[in-house]
Formats: structure tokens, C-alpha cells, sequence
């Protein structure tokens, strides 16, 4: 009784770090973009954690920890109830309490959307925004996450993912992906097909996001060991922190030679693309893969964030480099650097492709069928003026606006 104390109140710990990711990602979205849509961000950001968990509690939990199922797909059970073993969760070994369980998970599946949120700030509809992130935390997100973390196919397989790089990360940046895409850029983003800097209008609170999302980083993935395990923890702690450092240093040393100057922002999105590529295998990696691994994640990020520039997606916050090609990445670095002989390059592969097939179909049929409705983007008006006026009513700094069109 005394080790499941420890361990549930460890992942309780680990939980409110998770939450506390939240405040990171708005903190983020908000300094690296513009002022007069800063209540529009932070208010998806709040529905997406509040929409998120009673989500997750009416039909999320138990289609993505379903028990005995086809592998691909769980049946809809409205709530959660404790297993017929009493109140410990049987497949983290008992090791804590369904209830927590509930909750550390629940933090997870709001993560995806969030992901999205950023990507697509300032020229998105909130009413559609709205919709998509029900149908994609609500369904998608949770059916996805069953075939491997509820014991279904890819699983069985020996797919490799143990806190998300492609459950969390990549599942919200395919979404993110797709979602830009049918979106289009912002007014101004590109002249003369040359891709236009747009500066976030906070860079400072941007740090601040950053830093605080690594911190939530130490529940993120030293929560998914699913117990207290001294060992195990204190190593995915250490491969998670080294990978960050890793990638923010190569990211700014890349930038560096590549753009001859020395870019906060790319010197932060480096340190989350190191988080983003460590978390599938961070309790299966050497320190020294770790660094590895977080380097090439912050090189990966440079090239990535042009690339995307170049094909004329707009991404104001770097999300689909952080989180889609890192999480890409970090999953099939699982199958090259794993001190586990199971884990294979191909397996990893097979899964990587599983997630983007479900994640670029779903979120396709989501948006086409958005758009051909209700329409997703703003008119050029509001767009120009701020979505904090039209859409809310509000200006977040009300004794220090800009005239900014």
C-alpha cells in the first residue's frame, strides 16, 4: 500500500506538470504572434483543456483504454468506472489509481489540440476551431492513441512510443498540417512568393512559454514511466533535459550559419524539437543518444521551419516543424538508437505511417467539410483589424494598443 501511495502521488505530480504545459503553450502562441489576437488564442487554449477533459471523461478514456478489443477500434462506454480489481489501473501494474490514470491521460488528449491551435492562430473561425477540436479530442485522438497505448495492433506489433512523439505530437501535427493547408496564409505572410517575418508582438512571454513547457516536459515524460521507479525516472529525466539542451543549442548554431544571426526564436523552438524527439524513447535511450537525438532535432527544426516557408504554409508558431517533424523523428530514432533489441526501424516506420494515415484522412474529411459549410477563415476585415475585437469583444491590452494592420 505504502509503493502505491508513492507512485499515485508521484503521477499526480506529474499530472499538474502536464497541466502546467498549458499555460506554456499559451504563453507561447500569444508572444509569437500578434497582439490584437491574443484573447482570441488564449480563449481556444482554455476551451480546449476544459472541453478536453469532460471529453475525455464521456467517451476518450474508454475508447482509448477499451480492454479487449478488435485492435483497431473500442466500443463507445459513456464515463469511467474502476476495474473490477478495485481502483489501481491494471495495466501500468497496479501501480496507481485509475482515477489518476484518468486525469494524467486526459492532459495528454487536450495536448493534440493545442498543437493545432498555434498553427492556425490568428485567420481561423472559432466556431469551427471549436468543432474540429470536439470531433478530434473527442474520437480521433483517443482512437489513434488505443493502438498502442490501449494494447491494440500496433502494439502487438512492437510499435515503440512511450510518451507520445507520435501519439501526442505528431497526431496534433498532421492535424496541423492539413489544417494550414486548407486554411491558406495570413495577409502579408508572403510578397512576391517570398515569405514575409510576421513578429510575435511578446517574445519575452514566448521564453517564459518555453520554459515552462520544459518544466511540464518532467511530468510529461517522467510521469509515463507509470510509477515512481526510482531508476527509471531520474534516466528519463536526464535524456529528456540533455535532448532539450541539445536541440536548442544546434538549432541556434544552425540558424546561425545559415541565417548569420542569432534567433531567440528559433534557439526556443530548438529546445522543444529536442522534447518533442526524446519522448518516444526517453527511458530507452543513453545520455549520450539522447544528445544525439535532440541535436539533430534542432538542426531538423531550422530546415524544417524554411522548408515549410518555401512551400507557402504559414505556421506562425513553428508548430508542424516542432511537432510533426521532430515527433516524426524522435519515433523512428527509437529504431536506431534503442537500448532495447526489440525495437526495429521498421516497426517504427509502420506506425509512423498507421498515425499518419488516420491523422491526415480524419482531420481532411474535418476541414473539407468545414469549409464547403460554415467556411473556416475570417474575412479580411477582422483579419486586418484583430480577431480579439470581432470575435470577442475584447482587447488584451486595452491601455497599450498599437495601431497594427
Amino acid at each position: 500500500m505504502e509503493l502505491l501511495t508513492v507512485n499515485n502521488v508521484w503521477m499526480m505530480i506529474c499530472t499538474a506538470l502536464v497541466f502546467f504545459m498549458h499555460m506554456g503553450f499559451a504563453f507561447l502562441e500569444i508572444g509569437l504572434t500578434r497582439q490584437k489576437n491574443a484573447i482570441n488564442i488564449l480563449f481556444k487554449n482554455i476551451f480546449i483543456i476544459t472541453v478536453g477533459l469532460l471529453l475525455y471523461y464521456l467517451v476518450g478514456f474508454n475508447l482509448m483504454y477499451p480492454g479487449e478489443f478488435n485492435g483497431y477500434i473500442g466500443s463507445i462506454v459513456p464515463g469511467i468506472a474502476p476495474p473490477e480489481n478495485g481502483m489501481t489501473a491494471e495495466y501500468a501494474d497496479g501501480g496507481y489509481t485509475w482515477w489518476t490514470d484518468f486525469l494524467f491521460q486526459g492532459m495528454f488528449a487536450a495536448t493534440a489540440a493545442t498543437i493545432v491551435s498555434g498553427a492556425v492562430a490568428e485567420r481561423i473561425k472559432i466556431g469551427p476551431f471549436m468543432i474540429f477540436t470536439v470531433i478530434y479530442v473527442g474520437l480521433i485522438y483517443p482512437i489513434a492513441g488505443s493502438w498502442k497505448w490501449g494494447g491494440g495492433f500496433l502494439d502487438e506489433m512492437g510499435f515503440y512510443d512511450f510518451a507520445g512523439s507520435t501519439l501526442v505530437h505528431s497526431v496534433g501535427g498532421w492535424a496541423a498540417l492539413v489544417a494550414v493547408y486548407f486554411l491558406g496564409s495570413r495577409i502579408g505572410k508572403f510578397k512576391d512568393g517570398k515569405p514575409q517575418a510576421i513578429p510575435g508582438h511578446n517574445i519575452p512571454l514566448a521564453t517564459a512559454g518555453v520554459l515552462v513547457l520544459w518544466l511540464g516536459w518532467f511530468g510529461f515524460n517522467g510521469g509515463s514511466v507509470l510509477s515512481a521507479d526510482p531508476a527509471l525516472t531520474s534516466l528519463t529525466l536526464v535524456t529528456t533535459c540533455l535532448a532539450a539542451a541539445a536541440g536548442g543549442v544546434v538549432a541556434a548554431i544552425v540558424s546561425f550559419l545559415k541565417f548569420k544571426n542569432l534567433d531567440l526564436t528559433m534557439f526556443l523552438n530548438g529546445i522543444l524539437g529536442g522534447l518533442v524527439g526524446i519522448t518516444a524513447g526517453a527511458d530507452v535511450m543513453t545520455p549520450e543518444s539522447a544528445i544525439i537525438i535532440g541535436a539533430i532535432a534542432g538542426a531538423l527544426i531550422v530546415f524544417a521551419v524554411s522548408f515549410i516557408d518555401a512551400i507557402k504554409l504559414d505556421d506562425p508558431v513553428g508548430a508542424i516543424a516542432v511537432h510533426l517533424i521532430c515527433g516524426i523523428w524522435g519515433t523512428l530514432a527509437v529504431g536506431i538508437f534503442s537500448t532495447n533489441p526489440e525495437h526495429t526501424f521498421l516497426t517504427q516506420l509502420i506506425g509512423v505511417g498507421a498515425y499518419a494515415a488516420i491523422c491526415i484522412v480524419s482531420s481532411t474529411l474535418i476541414f473539407f467539410t468545414l469549409k464547403k459549410t460554415v467556411g473556416i477563415r475570417v474575412s479580411e476585415k477582422e483579419e486586418l483589424e484583430g480577431l480579439d475585437a470581432h470575435e470577442h469583444g475584447m482587447d488584451a491590452y486595452p491601455d497599450f494598443r498599437l495601431n497594427e494592420h
